[in-house]
């Protein structure tokens, strides 16, 4: 847990609920039998883990590889050196596991494209990643491709809950410092409870504690991959229309930025940042929304236009409606749509483009 404290400055608070949750998801992995048991393993598996959230990334695709019969190979991201260390000493007592340690990336792909024993490869990254992997989706019976999660948005109507939409919204947007592609990035509010929301948003962003990531009660850590904090400072350039409610940057430090606006870019963002914005037209902020390039996660919250679920699903791998948790179950299909995520299969003598969310162990087995 401390070891992403080091690698990254994750709060030990949010890498231990990472642990447990990864603990109970393995001690339940029997749930997934029967979607399994028809199925017959690809072989060699293998994956490129993001510098967040190793621990789960472990636990949905090792936990699958064991249950289907798969090989696992992983490398790591070169942002948690200690983590990579301490997970591949944890799996290394199992024999379907192969973690590569110190690799660069670019040369553990490689070896995957060319090495025909790797049946099926998960990748995550920017858009850029997704296309140069793409290219190669020939030497795989199966590619995954876990892109940038974009703006995740939270849409606010005016029947909603203001104190439910409110904590969510803070909590979901900062935590583990918003390094999840699944973190909120943007808020539009109805109108008619907009005043409320935002403050009582900006009153949950105040009891977060920036500090120390070994302090059990600290929220929101420093941000040590210069890469996202590059991120967010060119957010901020392109908002240059916004007005910022709270926060700063002081360095590694970036405390909680809650930005006001109405034209909301759209940008491949990670890190602590927040923009809010009012509407007044349901159908207009749905449409909105939708038209991101990018569809990883949608969470909204009262009651929705006639219609709009369906465009919901249709553009966001994962839609939350009215959530009452922060970390979401791992259990639940995890993907994303458009840029955000696609699945190339091959099915017979064809090739299958997919998109959507999708449930690990399944997606490990073939049915033909």
């Amino acid at each position: 847990m401390e070891a992403g404290a080091r690698d990254a400055g994750f709060p030990v608070k949010v890498t231990s609920t990472e642990v447990d949750l990864a603990v109970q998801y393995l001690k339940t992995l029997q749930e997934e039998m029967e979607c399994v048991c028809k199925g017959h393993p690809f072989g060699t598996i293998a994956a490129i883990f993001p510098y967040d959230a190793s621990v789960i990334v472990l636990a949905r695709t090792g936990g699958g590889c064991m249950l289907t019969g798969n090989r696992f190979r992983f490398s790591f991201s070169s942002w948690n050196p200690e983590s990579a260390r301490l997970v591949a000493e944890i799996s290394r007592p199992f024999d379907c596991f192969e973690p590569v340690v110190g690799q660069d990336n670019r040369i553990f792909g490689q070896n995957c494209v060319d090495d025909e024993s790797v049946r099926l490869l998960f990748i995550s990254g920017s858009s850029a990643v997704g296309q140069a992997y793409r290219r190669h989706h020939q030497a795989f019976d199966k590619l995954f491709f876990a892109g940038p999660g974009g703006m995740p948005a939270a849409l606010v109507f005016p029947d909603a809950d203001p104190e439910a939409a409110s904590r969510f919204i803070a909590r979901r947007a900062f935590m583990n410092g918003g390094q999840y592609c699944t973190t909120l990035k943007k808020a539009l509010i109805h109108s008619s409870i907009y005043d409320s929301v935002r403050s009582k948003i900006l009153k949950h962003v105040e009891k977060l504690k920036v500090g120390s990531p070994l302090d059990s009660d600290t929220d929101i850590g420093p941000i040590l991959v210069e890469r996202t904090r590059l991120i967010v400072e060119n957010a901020l350039a392109q908002c240059k229309d916004s007005r910022l409610l709270t926060g700063g940057i002081d360095g590694e430090w970036i405390y909680p930025l809650v930005l006001e606006m109405q034209d909301i870019p759209d940008l491949e963002l990670f890190g602590p940042f927040l923009a809010l914005k009012s509407f007044d037209n349901p159908e207009q902020a749905v449409q909105e929304v939708t038209e991101t390039r990018y569809g990883f996660y949608l969470a909204y919250f009262g009651t929705p236009p006639e219609g709009a679920s369906t465009l919901f699903d249709s553009n966001f791998g994962m839609v939350d409606a009215n959530p009452d948790f922060f970390f979401r179950p791992l259990r639940l299909p995890f993907g994303g749509k458009k840029e955000s995520g696609w699945i190339l299969e091959r099915t017979r003598d064809r090739w299958v483009n997919r998109d959507g969310a999708f449930v690990y162990s399944k997606e490990l087995v073939r049915y033909e």
